[in-house]
């Protein structure tokens, strides 16, 4: 209890300082702003966040409603559901990849935790290929190879959907061969329930994030 104690005060300590310099960071690009300019700022930056919330409650409130069969991931929430007709026929712990900055300067790229719907694209299973992306190796520290497309890359069992984004299990190859790390955009869950679920799966699914 003493240690999850000291763990918890340094964790408020860092989220004090993060704030803080964000507060300093926004106050110093704001003074370089005419009024007008702030007051635009200000709205465009209360829209996106309507529009995000919209989203996500959109996203929300359709799985409810799908009576097809559906994958659900409430991403703050560490599970995934998958559903029919507002039944819940297997709940799925999961991790979200955090949101960050990826790649290397100038091409880099925000991944953000998917939001919304997306579709399935195709299932994988240990024995299929997928190619890992540059900046996961760059992102791990690592020098890519020219030959980036691996076997089991994605775990014994990963479902790829429409625009990139996967829901991946661990692997025992490939730079996502680390428990410690979770995909940037990517959501790990185990394999047991990916296999488990992979005969219901097909190609043009509905996998809702919120």
């Amino acid at each position: 209890m003493g240690f999850s104690l000291v763990v918890l005060i340094a964790l408020d300590v860092w989220l004090i300082n993060k704030r803080a310099r964000y507060a300093e960071e926004d106050a110093r690009l704001r003074e370089g702003m005419s009024s007008l300019q702030r007051q635009q700022a200000d709205a465009i930056l209360s829209n996106e966040q309507n529009k995000l919330r919209m989203m996500i409650e959109l996203a929300r409130r359709q799985a409810q409603l799908d009576k097809q069969l559906h994958l659900a991931v409430p991403i703050d929430s560490g599970v995934m559901y998958l559903e029919q007709e507002g039944a819940l026929l297997r709940e799925m712990p999961v991790q979200v990849g955090p949101e960050r900055r990826v790649g290397t300067p100038p091409d880099t790229v925000y991944m953000a935790a998917p939001r919304g719907t997306r579709t399935v694209e195709r299932i994988l299973d240990g024995a299929d290929a997928w190619e890992v992306p540059a900046w996961v190796y760059a992102d791990r520290g690592l020098a890519a190879p020219a030959a980036r497309t691996l076997k089991g890359a994605l775990g014994p069992a990963a479902i790829v959907l429409v625009g990139g984004t996967v829901i991946y299990s661990m692997p025992s190859v490939g730079p996502l061969n680390d428990s410690a790390y979770v995909l940037p955009g990517g959501v790990r869950a185990r394999a047991a329930d990916v296999q488990a679920i992979s005969a219901n799966l097909k190609a043009g699914m509905t996998v809702y994030f919120y």
